[in-house]
């Protein structure tokens, strides 16, 4: 009797799983493709940043967050949520990046990238305001 408990168990189990649909949606499967519903033509991050080695991945990071930065922030100050205010070119932020960052610490970058997340962070709701009163969200 003892051992038919745990073999129940195992055979409920066992049934459980088989239970599950054989099939997917194939829209909840991740790809790499680039596709977005708004602001379709963003522009490519710079290809020297996805050839970035994934041990000094932060440096990919800081220039990220110092793109989003500076686009909540445009968004704010212009009033203004287009798609070219948006996303424009990643130049401004490589050239803060190469300029007061590229020699920097891997700590120093952190501490970057933490910096440029709280002003993001502060900006962020009055921008997504902007975005949502232009239908551009």
């Amino acid at each position: 009797m003892r051992l038919a408990r745990p073999t129940l168990a195992l055979t409920g189990v066992a049934l459980s799983l088989l239970a599950v649909p054989a099939f997917a949606e194939r829209n909840l499967v991740p790809t790499l493709d680039r596709s977005f519903d708004v602001c379709p033509d963003r522009p490519a991050e710079p290809s020297w940043m996805q050839e970035i080695p994934l041990r000094q991945a932060y440096q990919r990071v800081l220039v990220q967050d110092i793109y989003r930065a500076q686009n909540l922030e445009r968004i704010v100050e212009s009033g203004n949520c287009d798609c070219e205010t948006r996303f424009p070119s990643w130049d401004a932020a490589e050239g803060v990046f190469r300029e007061h960052h590229a020699s920097d610490e891997r700590w120093e970058m952190l501490e970057a990238s933490d910096s440029y997340n709280r002003r993001a962070n502060e900006v962020r709701l009055e921008a997504k305001a902007i975005c949502e009163a232009a239908g551009n969200l």
